[in-house]
């Protein structure tokens, strides 16, 4: 008799954890297959760095066939063309199909360059948001070091992830000033957040204070409420708006560099299909991280459909943090464990969030608990370690993928950020 099998669909940092998870809890019950459309694995987080030649891309790269095969997991970089959740399938590029008996769904975002004209690696700017995008953003920063002129960093509006976009800003400034030209390039920051360290949370402890005291004293100026309403190849135009909607002022700023994080929405796999997302394409979840309408459909990660927090005059979505996404992960990897011995799953992810924001010469870290608001613990700090625990943050997760570890990391990270040990996020 067959052996249930529970696809994994995608394998960036939520999809590839999650087969290494799923795959210790079932095995000898269901066979696990990953299914996405590249055979490497890239350590996002990095990617500031390699858009200032601080890594080359292959350093934060794994190559995941070899690995998934040692671990009895299957594997295909074909890539999902559409899901039929009612059909229990996956049509892939090439024409095939694959059916399941259950599916988790780890795709990360499509990125929505389209919707700002003039967005994106298409367009007129940059991106940090993956590995290739940032070593073409490397080669046009060497650009400006060669012809200094002013330089835009932020995120756009209805962008859900913010920490890349201040961890940039202040890298861009450290290489500057290693260079010896930051005084020749003026810095802004635009972003979508009502006020500087909202980061889609409505604060964590003091990043409001930290993040604009640490703007100011690198002399970066910065706009809030902000909405992109077009780039030019060298001219940012943004409206600055009012607590109202109502458009406060008209900013237009050239730019030699631009880096803008865009806004998220889900991908043309599963976008618009009924009763599985919501019309942002993102997928609908209990809180056992199981799908409503189709209960053999799990989702973890950026692609898991969050409200926000609050209304703000521009739209600002919510982050999918690290130590969130992990939670989702080991949840789904409990649940299935139950259905599978014919139980009904019981296990919640924890939604708390740490996160370690590099700044080239020092940084913020924050721990949320949980990570939406209201919460139990909510906790930030600044300094050089946190600089020095991101590279050993890179270090340890790249060899926790090229192990094929299922050992949880977030929480020991928050853990160690706190100086506790005792502490456990429950």
């Amino acid at each position: 008799m067959a052996l249930p099998k529970i696809i994994v669909l995608g394998a960036g940092l939520g999809g590839t954890i999650a087969a290494y998870e799923i795959r210790d809890a079932v095995k000898g019950k269901a066979e696990v297959m990953v299914v996405n459309d590249a055979d490497d694995y890239w350590f996002v987080p990095s990617n500031p760095w390699v858009a200032v030649k601080w890594r080359e891309p292959d350093a934060i790269r794994v190559h995941l066939p070899p690995v998934m095969a040692k671990k009895g997991i299957g594997f295909t970089s074909v890539g999902a063309k559409r899901v039929h959740p009612g059909e229990n399938r996956i049509e892939l590029n090439d024409g095939t199909s694959l059916a399941y008996d259950y599916l988790v769904i780890a795709t990360g975002p499509d990125l929505a360059f389209d919707e700002v004209e003039g967005l994106g690696p298409q367009g007129f700017t940059s991106s940090v948001c993956r590995t290739d995008h940032a070593a073409d953003a490397a080669d046009v920063f060497e650009r400006l070091a060669k012809d200094p002129k002013p330089v835009v960093i932020g995120a756009a509006q209805g962008a859900s992830c913010y920490g890349p976009a201040y961890e940039f800003a202040m890298i861009v400034d450290t290489e500057l000033k290693r260079r010896k030209i930051r005084d020749r390039v003026p810095i802004t920051f635009i972003t979508a957040e009502p006020y500087i360290g909202h980061l889609g949370l409505d604060g964590v402890g003091d990043t409001k204070g930290l993040l604009e005291s640490t703007m100011r004293d690198r002399y970066i100026k910065w706009i809030t409420n902000a909405r992109i309403a077009k780039v030019e190849d060298g001219l940012m135009h943004v409206e600055e708006v009012n607590e109202d909607g109502s458009v406060k002022a008209v900013h237009d700023l050239p730019f030699g560099f631009s880096m803008i994080l865009p806004a998220f929405r889900g991908v043309p796999a599963v976008y618009g299909i009924e009763g599985l997302t919501n019309p942002r394409g993102f997928i609908l979840a209990d809180k056992h991280q199981r799908n409503p309408t189709f209960p053999n459909v799990f989702s973890l990660g950026v692609c898991v459909a969050i409200p926000p927090v609050g209304k703000t005059p521009v739209p600002v979505g919510v982050p999918k943090t690290g130590f969130m996404i992990e939670s989702m992960v080991t949840a789904i990897a409990a649940n299935l464990k139950l259905i599978l011995a014919g139980k009904e799953p019981t296990e919640e992810a924890t939604w708390n969030a740490v996160c370690l924001a590099d700044f080239g010469d020092g940084g913020v870290a924050f721990v949320a608990q949980p990570q939406i608001p209201p919460r139990n613990l909510n906790w930030s700090s600044e300094g050089k370690w946190v600089h020095l625990a991101k590279i050993g943050f890179e270090k340890y997760f790249l060899h926790k993928i090229r192990r094929g570890t299922s050992e949880p990391f977030y929480e020991k990270l928050a853990l160690h950020a706190l100086g506790i040990r005792k502490l456990r996020f429950k």
